[in-house]
């Protein structure tokens, strides 16, 4: 791919919204008591357990089954194994059915399955019309107990988290959040740890297979449905459907504790692209299981929580340093949260609004907060809780998460008394005793430079690396892994042709239509005809929507032609050239002089002065399935990287050839290129092509 659309994507400016001022003298009436459903619950004859909650209101019936796994169970080596297998267990499909053809049945009856994995559960969620229930059920169930994990979609998975890990340290709000929870839970564990190219490059099929293999089994399984049927209906359709599936496995060992020490201090992460600082203050938070977490959830809120919050009312109204300041008193069901404090300043103001923040958690480990102050935080902490059970689907998801973890099923009530006692003295209480000025953990991410006052004003600042690692290197080429990669190189030549007829291709011409997928302007249509003659000659033509460009080069020097006019060809776009035609497929693969190294399972690696290239294989045809190549001047880092898969190989002139390739570049889509016009040795002249217009 010759010339890549590269425009960058700004984001939409952010208004802020007004607080508008509450009118003296209104009275609400108190909010109505939540309801708890009695769902039905059974278990089936394998184990799994099943919660059945009938409503009739609309002709739908949706359900979730909750997994007891995690990522919290990555292997150290191959971290991200656990949101990999989630994902490709849907998209790869079934045995029976591909993901694509799943994904056709499911649009054309106006369903939906899912599934993910996440800290501490894995999910497989459906929804459908009634009449379509059991066969949703049946699709559900395939993905659940027989996800074929197809090595294309694997390896999908595997580039997209790729150019994730390239551009995590685009946004520095995001920078902040994560450098914060991996100082407090620290970096060698799985609450704290990064996840790096390394261990993307170690995963394989067989590790996805194996991690559900261990976790997907009936007695493991929690599934909720809910919806417009009959309850003892469902019960036997959903022995029916799942009660052939016997798979067995110990029971699931609890989950892994964070550690119980972290390092306090001040900490600094250097973006110099940035006018903002992002900050966050905090330590260890709490579980939904402690006794004070309502009283602390209350205080938080005084403190951090809203409009009328101190944090607000301080840093942002009354000294313009911030517009976003908040705090909150994390809390989970089964490990302890992260008490954070978070916002962002001008970088001059850096250091001042960090000194600020502390005063204001000083100032509620001092004195009572006001009756106003604990009567807002308490209605607004219950008016708020109440809606995750404002309709019956979400009260017994709720529910289900209480069961999940072990919690009693009248939780909420237990948490609502709780909230409307908390007291004045309690508020003070819980400041004093969970929050540590002395050990809260500081982060700024900006430019330091641009700083007021150093960040050493509070303390001795630790530097935080953001550099990304490099992904490993391919396979250094020793004489087995030169001989392996000749073999396979042979094999695809011969599914082309013959490298005899490979390399009587003189010359190539090629008419392709790009519709561009992402970036600014999605749904560009791109026209290009390609003009190829051995061993070094380029011309293309290029129909853009502000006019033709035309490229020609002798493999030496060349020019551009543009609707601004003629100009030389810089020595980056020379390169580029250099680079195509180094890379068609017939050349490549039959050029003389040119070594391929296997460099993994069905891949081999061919370089020369113009560039590198890996050629995957399609097992079954032996034709080349990916092309992946680094953009020029590029580091090799999988973020600039280019992937052409092709499909629809026909025959041109005795040698088979794609008539469609889908690009991609960073882990993203970036277009798709049909082909109308594929020829071959046509007498093409270098003459005729290096005609100007």
């Amino acid at each position: 791919m010759l010339t890549s659309v590269c425009l960058a994507q700004a984001p939409a400016a952010r208004q802020a919204t007004p607080a508008m001022p509450m009118p003296a003298g209104l009275k609400y009436p108190p909010l109505k008591p939540v309801v708890i459903p009695e769902p039905a619950v059974v278990k089936l004859s394998n184990g799994m357990r099943v919660y059945l909650l009938e409503n009739h209101e609309l002709p739908l019936v949706s359900g979730v089954a909750l997994v007891r796994t995690g990522n919290l169970f990555d292997p150290a080596d191959k971290r991200g194994l656990a949101d990999m297998t989630g994902t490709v267990m849907r998209s790869g499909g079934a045995k029976s059915k591909s993901g694509e053809q799943i994904d056709l049945e499911l649009e054309n009856i106006a369903a939906s399955v899912e599934s993910s994995i996440g800290e501490t559960s894995g999910s497989v969620s459906f929804s459908s019309l009634r009449e379509n229930a059991g066969r949703v059920l049946e699709l559900m169930r395939d993905i659940m107990q027989d996800p074929e994990f197809r090595a294309d979609k694997v390896d999908l998975a595997k580039r997209q988290y790729r150019g994730a890990i390239s551009r995590r340290n685009d946004e520095a709000s995001d920078i902040a959040g994560r450098e914060f929870a991996s100082i407090v839970y620290g970096r060698d564990n799985p609450y704290g740890w990064q996840i790096e190219y390394e261990h993307i490059d170690r995963i394989r099929r067989e590790d996805l297979q194996a991690f559900h293999q261990r976790y997907f089994f009936p007695a493991n399984v929690m599934l909720a449905v809910y919806g417009d049927f009959d309850t003892a209906a469902m019960k036997q359709q959903l022995e029916k459907i799942f009660g052939e599936w016997k798979a067995q496995q110990p029971p699931v060992p609890p989950f892994p504790k964070p550690p119980d020490a972290f390092s306090p201090g001040v900490y600094l992460a250097v973006k110099p692209d940035v006018t903002q600082s992002f900050l966050q203050l905090g330590h260890w938070g709490g579980t939904l299981r402690d006794p004070d977490y309502p009283a602390l959830e209350v205080a938080a809120n005084i403190l951090g929580s809203g409009f009328s919050s101190r944090l607000v009312n301080r840093v942002r109204t009354q000294l313009g340093y911030a517009y976003n300041v908040g705090a909150a008193w994390g809390a989970n069901y089964n490990h302890r949260g992260l008490f954070q404090i978070s916002g962002s300043t001008k970088s001059a103001t850096t250091v001042e609004t960090l000194q600020v923040i502390r005063e204001e958690v000083e100032k509620m480990r001092a004195l009572e907060v006001t009756p106003r102050e604990l009567e807002t935080a308490k209605q607004t902490i219950l008016n708020g809780f109440v809606f995750n059970f404002d309709s019956p689907s979400k009260t017994l998801s709720r529910l289900l998460q209480y069961e999940y973890h072990g919690y009693p099923k009248d939780f909420l009530f237990q948490y609502q008394k709780a909230v409307a006692a908390v007291t004045r003295a309690d508020v003070l209480r819980v400041a004093k005793q969970y929050w540590s000025p002395d050990k809260l953990t500081i982060l700024a991410v900006g430019n330091p430079k641009e700083f007021g006052k150093p960040l050493n004003t509070l303390g001795p600042v630790r530097a935080i690396d953001l550099t990304i690692p490099e992904p490993p290197r391919e396979t250094k080429a020793t004489p087995d892994s030169l001989k392996q990669g000749a073999a396979l190189r042979e094999r695809m030549r011969e599914a082309m042709g013959s490298l005899a007829k490979l390399s009587a291709v003189r010359d190539l011409s090629r008419s392709v239509e790009m519709a561009v997928a992402g970036g600014p302007a999605p749904g560009m249509k791109i026209r290009q005809r390609t003009l190829l003659l051995r061993p070094n000659i380029l011309r293309q033509e290029q129909e853009l929507p502000f006019g033709k460009v035309i490229v020609y080069s002798d493999g030496q020097t060349g020019w551009l032609s543009a609707p601004q006019g003629m100009q030389p060809m810089s020595p980056p776009v020379l390169e580029q050239v250099r680079g195509e035609m180094f890379r068609t497929l017939p050349w490549l693969l039959s050029e003389e002089g040119l070594q391929a190294n296997l460099v993994g399972p069905g891949a081999i690696e061919i370089s020369s002065a113009a560039g590198a290239a890996r050629l995957e294989i399609d097992d079954l045809s032996g034709l080349p399935k990916r092309m992946i190549y680094s953009a020029p001047g590029a580091s090799a880092a999988p973020d600039a990287r280019i992937v052409e898969t092709f499909s629809d190989w026909r025959d041109v002139g005795g040698i088979q050839l794609p008539f469609a390739i889908t690009v991609e570049q960073g882990g993203k889509k970036f277009g798709d290129m049909t082909v109308s016009e594929l020829r071959i040795n046509s007498d093409l002249k270098a003459e005729e092509l290096a005609k100007k217009p």
